[in-house]
């Protein structure tokens, strides 16, 4: 991801509960959690959330004015030495471009535009964390 090249946000925060130990899928949902409650502050509308399609999984979809968003979160703990977004690479992208593509055709959706996003989500202790949100990556 390069932010110069994307419209980025950035957002930290602080929670009140602390969940000790936390299994990576369980980080994963608590990142898009925490992606979710951002979205919803920025007064996106939810239109799905983990949607499964034909070989993946789409963590969040949601209307951003008149685009439909597909949301990538990734989330990491602790010190980390690559950022959560620098894992979504070219063959994630492409991934994502065709669970849009699927869940569009499905729908019978054609005369929306279509964004992909990606948020990142870092904490040390899931208490704070760090929010990153990339926009039409």
């Amino acid at each position: 991801m390069d932010p110069l090249n994307n419209s980025v946000s950035f957002h930290s925060g602080r929670i009140r509960w602390l969940q000790h130990p936390i299994a990576p899928l369980e980080l994963g949902r608590w990142g898009e959690w925490i992606a979710l409650k951002h979205l919803r502050k920025l007064g996106w509308d939810m239109v799905a959330r983990n949607w499964k399609g034909f070989g993946g999984e789409v963590d969040l979809i949601a209307y951003d004015g008149p685009f439909l968003v597909f949301v990538e979160v990734k989330t990491r703990r602790g010190p980390v030495t690559r950022a959560p977004e620098e894992r979504v690479d070219w063959k994630k992208e492409r991934k994502l471009d065709e669970l849009a593509f699927n869940f569009l055709v499905s729908h019978e959706i054609s005369e929306t535009p279509v964004r992909l996003d990606v948020i990142a989500v870092e904490t040390t202790d899931l208490r704070e964390f760090v929010l990153r949100h990339y926009r039409n990556v």
